[in-house]
């Protein structure tokens, strides 16, 4: 009888990869990096435990949006105290913080749990085309479609 295959921790082998957000559009880049951050481009999937690989992105900052969305999606946080809801468009994200912003939109595709916190610690973004990896050998990664 056979069984299935359940992948533990300490025998998954990592990759790096590094991934050009220049012209790419928002959700569908961040959708693809999830699914390789959670391991699910491999066969040896499982759910429970993090198979992903490590993702570099470079050019944050040219990333793109559809529709009217650079002036129309908000980006809120909160300080804590009365009155401290700061708001900010998307516009402003990708001139300023373009980093901030792939990484928020990746880290809600991911699972809300230690698990997901774990799978996010081998996100890299750049907003430039320059990154300190070169070390890891990282392999480029062609987005489908």
């Amino acid at each position: 009888m056979r069984t299935t295959y359940m992948a533990k921790a300490q025998e998954v082998e990592r990759k790096w990869y590094v991934i050009d957000a220049e012209g790419q559009t928002l959700g569908r880049l961040a959708s693809e990096v999830a699914a390789v951050l959670r391991g699910k481009h491999k066969p040896i999937y499982t759910p429970h435990v993090d198979t992903g690989d490590h993702v570099i992105i470079i050019n944050a900052n040219k990333v793109h949006l559809t529709g009217n969305k650079l002036s129309d999606k908000k980006y809120y946080r909160h300080s804590g105290h009365p009155g401290g809801l700061k708001e900010r468009t998307a516009y402003e994200m990708r001139e300023t913080r373009s980093r901030e912003m792939l990484e928020r939109t990746i880290k809600g595709m991911l699972p809300h749990n230690s698990l997901g916190r774990q799978m996010a610690k081998k996100l890299h973004v750049y907003a430039g085309n320059e990154h300190p990896h070169q070390a890891q050998k990282p392999e480029v990664y062609e987005l489908r479609g």
